[in-house]
């Protein structure tokens, strides 16, 4: 097994969060690491509700894109909460740190396969799926992978999904049913991007009908995976899997 790493390309700057609003931005305190500016505005790479990570005063660790047509240049990667733990923001580095683990060894679940396809059309509501496995070396079966990424922390350690009400990812659960029913193995795969989280459940008080979902497609035959990720201002790992409640 070979534990990868995924490391920013660059040192993260840091801020303190003074308010996130619509949906794309957030308004940003610099003044302890800045002497010509006290407040900025960046892009906030996360369609989710961000419920426990949007609260001001946290600490928001930020990369610079050098793109000089960007007009928000600075991107929201990371935080550390009031109580903390660290989170990811970013939701588009999930699908490379589970594309890592996967091709690292690290998930167990889905070693020996000889290619990974990323982003691939399938299923019949025109969706893509965001990793396909193929080429087991015992396993004829082709393998699609859905990436969710889990920040929302509840009591007791808890992590849920999702934390809006989510009629894309009902979208995926019903695809991966079908690829089950098509003859296919399908996995739902949970990249904990949260230090505070040790098992996950969906957030069935935010959205029911997902919830429903879920457990209708895990009895149909999707695999449902977490794993949390460990993670730092220099990098992020996907390290262990941590149970799934869907009881």
């Amino acid at each position: 097994m070979r534990i990868l790493h995924l490391k920013f390309d660059q040192t993260l700057q840091s801020g303190r969060l003074i308010q996130r609003y619509k949906r794309f931005l957030a308004d940003i305190d610099i003044a302890e690491s800045s002497i010509d500016n006290k407040e900025i505005t960046i892009h906030c790479p996360n369609t989710g509700a961000m419920t426990g990570c949007n609260v001001p005063g946290s600490k928001v660790w930020y990369s610079t894109s050098a793109n000089a047509k960007r007009k928000y240049p600075n991107t929201w990667e990371l935080l550390e909460t009031t109580k903390g733990d660290w989170a990811c923001i970013n939701t588009a580095l999930a699908n490379k740190l589970v594309e890592e683990a996967i091709e690292g060894g690290v998930v167990e679940a889905l070693r020996d396969y000889s290619s990974l396809l990323r982003e691939v059309r399938y299923g019949e509501e025109n969706s893509r799926i965001d990793i396909l496995l193929s080429g087991h070396t015992v396993d004829q079966r082709v393998c699609y992978i859905e990436v969710k990424s889990v920040t929302l922390l509840m009591d007791n350690q808890v992590g849920m999904f999702p934390d809006a009400v989510s009629t894309r990812g009902q979208k995926h659960l019903r695809e991966l049913m079908g690829m089950v029913e098509a003859g296919h193995r399908a996995v739902l795969f949970f990249c904990v991007n949260h230090t505070g989280i040790e098992r996950v459940r969906p957030a069935d008080h935010i959205d029911p009908e997902y919830g429903q979902l879920l457990r209708q497609a895990a009895k149909a035959g999707v695999e449902i995976l977490a794993y949390r990720a460990d993670i730092s201002s220099h990098e992020i790992v996907l390290t262990r899997p941590i149970p799934v409640d869907l009881k």
